[in-house]
């Protein structure tokens, strides 16, 4: 978890690279993945501050607002950067619950999926 606060950290001060914190590079290639899956799309319309700075921590909220962004023309968010960017957002959540000394079983975080719309479900 703390790998993945600091890749956000890294990624808010716009560095990264090879010059990387070791702790960040040790994050799991996943992880990493789903970063730079939400970093590509959600930079596209806003800063990246604008979500990792909005204290949100609850996985259904998210799924609504990821829906949301995706339905905007030119986010370029398929149904399956949706998945990787909710399980990018999940993780970050654990950590955000963890900062504020809430409980990180909360029923609020739960596995990350899209919404049915997401997936061309009903």
């Amino acid at each position: 978890m703390r790998a993945l606060a600091l890749l956000v950290a890294t990624a808010l001060l716009g560095c990264g690279g090879p010059s990387m914190d070791p702790e960040v590079a040790s994050a799991s290639a996943a992880s990493r993945a789903d970063y730079d899956v939400f970093a590509l799309r959600c930079s596209k319309c806003h800063s990246l501050a604008r979500p990792l700075n909005s204290g949100i921590d609850d996985d259904g909220y998210w799924r609504t607002y990821v829906a949301k962004m995706r339905r905007q023309p030119g986010s370029g968010i398929s149904a399956q950067d949706s998945v990787a960017i909710l399980r990018f957002l999940h993780q970050y959540s654990i950590e955000q619950r963890r900062r504020k000394g809430k409980p990180v079983d909360s029923p609020a975080l739960t596995a990350p999926s899209p919404a049915p719309s997401e997936t061309g479900g009903s």
